[in-house]
């Protein structure tokens, strides 16, 4: 998005590794208007200003900065490769913090990597572990599931030499539902392992309070309805109350332990 001449806003899909480069120019506020006709193809395009053919990510100056997210320099990212023995993105993530919340300098810390580590860089992996249990990605789990007609979470566990006895909350959820869709009629639910929004009939909020939503079938209520709302809100002291655009009452700030007796208090089915 270009106004006066000045670049005010950027969308990048797939390759993004000239992410950092439009956001200095966002940044910086500079006149665009010599290269408008080639602004959209990236830095490598615009003759002098880019680094064809070289290392873009050696080419920047060590104040550069290189994740957006988390104000990371590059010069912070090649002083810890070098001075802690960084291989891996994911060493660096863990370090610097670059590259681990939107994601879309990724390929220019890469860049960095291969540049500083030199011969010694460990490619990212191109498979994802399901989570810090195993190794195995989330397809191969389901794919063992399917081909060994594994029908509970503890089957799941000793089939695929789990590293922790009882997982986690990260795996246990996928696993059980991976179960259920795979096999209906037969696998074993466990309550215990859906995800909290699911156990509970609410949906968890940033500040860890949950929103309750009791269903009101085309909007309509009673007068017995909305009076055990109200008094469930005073007697749990939800702190806000709000009429959704599904035409349904929406209870915010309901603390966990209190969930239970909302919903018994209430009386009414969720509609979540």
């Amino acid at each position: 998005v270009i106004k006066d001449d000045k670049l005010v806003g950027a969308c990048l899909y797939g390759d993004t590794v000239d992410g950092s480069w439009y956001f200095k120019l966002l940044r910086d506020g500079r006149s665009v208007a010599d290269i408008r006709d080639k602004l959209m193809f990236g830095e490598s395009n615009i003759g002098d200003v880019g680094h064809e053919g070289h290392n873009k990510a050696a080419a920047m100056p060590d104040d550069a900065e290189v994740c957006g997210c988390n104000g990371v320099r590059k010069g912070t990212i090649c002083k810890a490769i070098k001075d802690k023995g960084l291989f891996t993105l994911e060493e660096v993530r863990k370090h610097t913090k670059a590259s681990s919340s939107c994601g879309s300098c990724t390929g220019l810390v890469e860049q960095l990597l291969m540049f500083t580590a030199g011969g010694d860089y460990s490619a990212t992996p191109k498979l994802k572990a399901m989570c810090g249990c195993t190794d195995l990605g989330h397809q191969a789990v389901r794919d063992a599931i399917n081909q060994h007609k594994l029908l509970t979470i503890a089957d799941v566990y000793a089939r695929l030499n789990w590293s922790t006895p009882n997982g986690c909350a990260s795996c246990r959820p996928a696993i059980n539902y991976y179960l259920i869709s795979s096999w209906p009629k037969e696998a074993k639910d466990d309550p215990q392992s859906r995800f909290i929004n699911e156990r509970s009939h609410a949906n968890i909020q940033k500040d860890g309070t949950y929103s309750v939503i009791p269903r009101m079938w085309g909007g309509e209520t009673t007068a017995s309805e909305l009076r055990r709302i109200a008094d469930a809100v005073d007697k749990y002291q939800i702190p806000t109350v709000k009429v959704t655009g599904g035409q349904r009452i929406d209870l915010l700030g309901v603390k966990k332990e209190d969930l239970a007796n909302v919903w018994k208090d209430i009386g009414m089915p969720s509609g979540h």
